[in-house]
């Protein structure tokens, strides 16, 4: 593990005894390094190499008491056979993970990296590891990895198979949303339930744990997706579909990235803006950045007749732009041209290629006008999509960078409303996140979302922070509907308002029909963004349609055999049916230990099995006490012990818990509709009257 100390919000490590010393376990082969936050795969990767003969060391199991951290993992290090690097996102952010892992290279200890994420390489790591074994846990999920692993580590000079070859830093990690979510946000069962529609947008994902440790971009590609993948939406290809690749950085300067996937999400962008033309969005799009994949695979894992690719060279000022729209049922080129252009018409070069591919398509676009959002100033301009580059990868550090760009941008020009915008986006997720404090985090957001609307009052970003902002932190309805009614108006084609205004008038009060419609539609537009995904699977357990819940997320583990929390989330519907023993091995499969916990104490009581209900639910207490409280009293109301329900009810309130929204729908909580404590909870959260006359 990085020598480091574990910042505000990180579940501190958990492996082994404090008891624990170097000399108890001085035959350790393998040294495993991994950051704080990958703790629960750590941990994994030691009880299983342990298990098959494999010694390992790792702290702070193996830092004997009193030593100096630092000088432990040194000579741990220089007595190991080898490294194994559990690598993520985390890990590449820490500098503790970077210093390991060029200590095992000094001492010439081969370096075996357990991939669990697509999150691009620091050129620090990317030279250290250009050598090394990497074995993917993404594709053949974790059991297989692990397989892969302890061959690796048996047979260090034979190639492995499976492993991947190595991901240059342009591998994408980027998404809306990324590994984000801090425990604060975490709701149970998996966070499911509720979260239930607090992934009700894709915009509000931060609310769902699961979201926290996954990403679209962190599973492999579907082998064949075809009728197993059980989708739920037509799959009929329309020949007015496209999908727009993230345009290839072929600058000499690989950290002009930022700028290439700013022009490509520019186009996806301004090609939606055509009523007739269905338009991949990012995440799915960009989940094929640095994968072999052809362009007849793509479209056929998108659903899509054509595909706009492209790159781009940028060196100082100028640009050249290549892009080529092409029919994916022949491989044919309809139309490709090749753009030499000066970076001060970049924006008229977008409009350009947009316009052309309409064209060729036979659609028309909407009005791409642009007002005090844009900028006249390219560098300003060029400080945004940086910022929006390191917004996107969701983590504390990458964020704030992301806020300090923004900012830059401001400074070269106050009138930059969209760089305003931007800046409210990345103040908010920083304090949802728990990456800075509540209170000094929002009322920044608010600010700037404020300036943002002055400078230019049809912009929907804005309106977006601040309806986020009123549903999770103000509990204010009235306010969260009218901002995301706005946000509609100003972006009819935009799903995520559409999504929260039904939430908002329906769904919180156990009306699904409408969101649930909404959903498909979105998973039609995204077919890979997990997060569409798996706010339909819970938006199709709160209505009752358990065995549909089961099948999205069934389709979920088919994208992301890996992904944490697909488990956890299968065990209530399979409860509801009755199927208590199913239950528990698929929450026995749960990666995430919060969620584990609280899937294993519901179906352990389902069987009858008190005692180990009893188990789960104290640990998940014990952990989770102070920034999970809802979970915990949904697992006391489910097992009928409705005064301590109620008592950490009170708790969730007062912590301002965002599980607390979905209080009135919440399956967990039927023990409790009887009790007139039940009824003052609601009118607390002003949910105990009729749904409001929708606005939309």
């Amino acid at each position: 593990m990085a020598a480091e100390t574990p910042k505000a919000g990180d579940e501190s490590p958990t492996i082994g005894s404090p008891e624990s010393s170097p000399e108890a376990n001085s035959q350790a082969r393998v040294f495993i390094s991994y950051a704080s936050r990958d703790v629960a795969v750590a941990d994994a990767v030691v009880a299983t190499l342990e298990r098959h003969g494999v010694a390992c060391w790792i702290a702070p199991r193996d830092v004997k008491a009193g030593a100096l951290y630092a000088e432990a993992i040194v000579r741990a290090i220089s007595g190991a056979k080898a490294l194994v690097l559990v690598l993520s996102e985390s890990s590449v952010a820490s500098a503790h993970v970077g210093k390991e892992v060029e200590r095992a290279s000094s001492k010439r200890r081969p370096v075996i990296a357990l991939r669990i994420d697509d999150a691009p390489l620091s050129p620090a790591l990317e030279y250290f590891l250009g050598e090394s074994h990497w074995v993917d846990a993404r594709a053949s999920g974790m059991d297989a990895a692990l397989a892969k692993l302890i061959g690796a580590i048996r047979e260090p000079e034979r190639p492995v198979p499976g492993i991947t070859a190595v991901v240059t830093p342009g591998t994408s990690a980027t998404t809306a949303s990324p590994a984000r979510r801090s425990s604060r946000n975490r709701i149970f069962l998996a966070a499911g339930l509720a979260v239930l529609a607090v992934a009700l947008a894709a915009l509000w994902v931060d609310r769902l744990w699961l979201a926290r440790h996954s990403t679209p971009e962190q599973a492999a590609v579907p082998a064949a997706p075809g009728p197993a993948a059980a989708k739920a939406v037509d799959t009929t290809i329309s020949e007015k579909s496209i999908a727009v690749l993230p345009f290839v950085n072929m600058s000499a300067d690989k950290e002009q990235e930022y700028f290439s996937d700013g022009l490509s999400e520019e186009l996806i962008d301004r090609l939606s803006h055509s009523p007739d033309l269905k338009v991949i969005s990012r995440t799915s799009s960009f989940y094929f950045k640095g994968k072999q994949a052809t362009i007849a695979e793509i479209a056929n894992t998108l659903h899509v007749s054509h595909v706009l690719e492209g790159s781009v060279r940028k060196s100082g000022r100028t640009l050249r732009i290549t892009a080529q729209l092409i029919r994916a049922a022949d491989g044919s080129h309809l139309w490709s041209q090749t753009y030499d252009r000066n970076l001060a018409d970049v924006f008229k070069m977008q409009e350009e290629i947009a316009e052309t591919v309409a064209t060729s398509l036979k659609a028309a676009l909407t009005s791409t006008a642009r007002g005090q959002s844009t900028s006249t100033n390219v560098e300003a301009y060029n400080l945004l999509l940086r910022g929006v580059f390191f917004y996107r990868r969701f983590n504390e550090a990458d964020m704030s960078q992301a806020i300090e760009l923004y900012q830059k941008a401001i400074d070269l020009d106050p009138n930059y409303a969209l760089a305003w915008a931007r800046l409210a986006e990345a103040y908010y997720e920083q304090a949802s996140n728990g990456w800075t404090h509540v209170a000094d985090g929002i009322p920044k957001a608010r600010a700037a979302a404020a300036r943002a609307l002055k400078l230019d009052p049809t912009l929907e970003i804005p309106h977006r922070a601040l309806a986020r902002i009123s549903l999770f932190f103000d509990w204010d309805w009235s306010a969260a509907r009218e901002q995301f009614q706005r946000a509609r108006e100003l972006d009819p084609d935009d799903l995520t308002p559409a999504a929260a205004l039904a939430w908002l008038s329906g769904g919180m009060y156990g009306r699904m029909d409408e969101q649930i419609e909404i959903r498909k539609r979105a998973t039609e537009r995204d077919p890979l963004d997990t997060r569409s995904l798996i706010s339909l699977m819970i938006d199709l357990f709160l209505a009752g349609h358990n065995e549909e819940s089961l099948a999205a997320a069934r389709q979920l583990l088919l994208i992301n055999p890996s992904g944490a929390g697909v488990y956890a989330n299968m065990t209530l519907p399979l409860l509801l049916l009755g199927r208590p023993d199913e239950a528990v091995a698929a929450a026995e499969k749960e990666a995430d230990e919060i969620s584990r916990l609280s899937a294993l104490s519901a179906a352990y009581w389902a069987l009858g099995r008190k005692t180990e209900s009893d188990a789960a639910l104290k640990e998940l207490e014990t952990k989770s006490a102070l920034d999970d409280a809802y979970s915990i009293a949904e697992l006391h109301a489910y097992r009928g012990e409705i005064d301590l329900a109620f008592q950490w009810l009170d708790r969730a309130y007062r912590q301002h818990d965002g599980g607390m929204i979905q209080v009135r729908v919440d399956p967990l909580l039927q023990n409790l509709h009887q009790d007139q404590r039940y009824k003052a909870v609601l009118v607390k959260m002003k949910l105990d009257g009729d749904p409001p006359t929708a606005l939309h």
